[in-house]
């Protein structure tokens, strides 16, 4: 095995002491541009590899980014993770991942560790924690930014409560007016923020509010299949949803298909994130399309400022879009009154009704 090149190999091919490559190697303005140069050519003739440790011992800075994620398996996260190492490899960084399964203290503990590892930053997808990642600051010199966090300082998140209004707003417009939200419980701010615009745009409309309507699920296939079962025992379920994420709504569109509600003529769907898959559904679905890859991007570069000491750092909001597909259509029910059909509702009534074995 081939011995690796040290500082001080170069410096006695070079004929300058050890301290004088140093300098070189960094570009410091103190070695003349000759001198220079002549150590470049033989550190590249001789393959010298710097030393990470040892440099980090100087500049503080490991080049690692820790970035910590809810799940590996989250479909959402594919473009979002590669935004992130696409900019932090163009910079010289290499990134760890770690999951917190959306739980405060395994979130803290992958902090710690990454504290412990000497990472230069840490990026947060989905935190469980809050704004007193500022007081760790005081600490710990070690800046975090969160996505998806818009009360924190140094986050970057997408416009969640104007993607929300979109998506209502295009079934509204569509004359439903019996539209349910199926929420994730296990995402608080993200929830919150799409709930607070799905609840402003029935109020611009004056559609009252109905609770019934409001139902929880996790923000997973399962979740959203068994939040719509809950809707579909309502005495008058629902003509629209709108969905915290798609795979709440795809998870939704399964129930709908075995109870036989046909998808959008008995009932519209929209979800949330626009993941790859959304396109491929059947019938495809209408969703608010999240700039994933754009939000890893945003926040590796947020990231890197802080880490260089750069002023002037502020939170960033992207837009959303809507995606019109082929999950949304008219309103089944005429606006102003009308009656659903007996043999839908009997249809509900009979999948909502069934037992707990009922494929889902």
């Amino acid at each position: 095995m081939q011995k690796s090149v040290s500082i001080k190999d170069i410096a006695q091919a070079a004929g300058v002491s050890p301290s004088t490559v140093s300098r070189a190697l960094h570009d410091h303005p103190r070695i003349s541009e000759q001198t220079a140069a002549r150590i470049h050519r033989l550190a590249q003739e001789m393959r010298y590899t710097p030393s990470l440790p040892a440099r980090s011992l100087v500049t503080r800075d490991t080049k690692t980014i820790g970035f910590v994620i809810t799940y590996a398996s989250d479909l959402f996260l594919g473009q979002l993770v590669i935004g992130v190492e696409e900019v932090a490899r163009d910079n010289g960084y290499s990134v760890l991942l770690s999951s917190s399964y959306r739980d405060a203290d395994r979130e803290q503990e992958v902090i710690r560790s990454f504290h412990e590892r000497r990472v230069s930053g840490i990026i947060i997808s989905g935190s469980q924690g809050d704004i007193s990642y500022l007081q760790l600051h005081e600490h710990f010199p070690l800046p975090i930014v969160l996505i998806n966090f818009r009360d924190y300082p140094y986050s970057v998140s997408t416009d969640n409560w104007a993607g929300a209004r979109q998506a209502v707003e295009h079934l509204v417009q569509l004359g439903h007016r019996r539209i349910a939200y199926l929420a994730n419980r296990r995402s608080y701010r993200t929830n919150l923020d799409r709930l607070t615009g799905y609840k402003a745009v029935l109020a611009d409309h004056a559609i009252p509010l109905d609770g019934q309507l409001i139902v929880e699920g996790d923000g997973t296939l399962a979740g959203g299949a068994q939040a719509m079962k809950q809707l579909l025992a309502l005495p008058q379920p629902p003509t629209a949803l709108f969905c915290f994420n798609d795979m709440t709504a795809i998870g939704a569109m399964r129930t709908l298909d075995v109870a036989g509600v046909r998808v959008p003529r008995n009932c519209s769907v929209v979800g949330f994130d626009d993941l790859d898959l959304a396109g491929y559904c059947c019938p495809p679905l209408t969703t608010v399309r999240q700039p994933s890859y754009r939000l890893g991007q945003r926040a590796m570069c947020m990231l890197l400022n802080l880490v260089q000491g750069r002023g002037d750092v502020q939170a960033e909001i992207l837009p959303a879009e809507l995606i019109v597909r082929e999950t949304t259509g008219p309103a089944l029910v005429p606006v102003g009154g009308g009656e659903l059909s007996e043999s839908l509702l009997d249809s509900w009534k009979a999948m909502a009704d069934s037992p707990p074995g009922h494929p889902l």
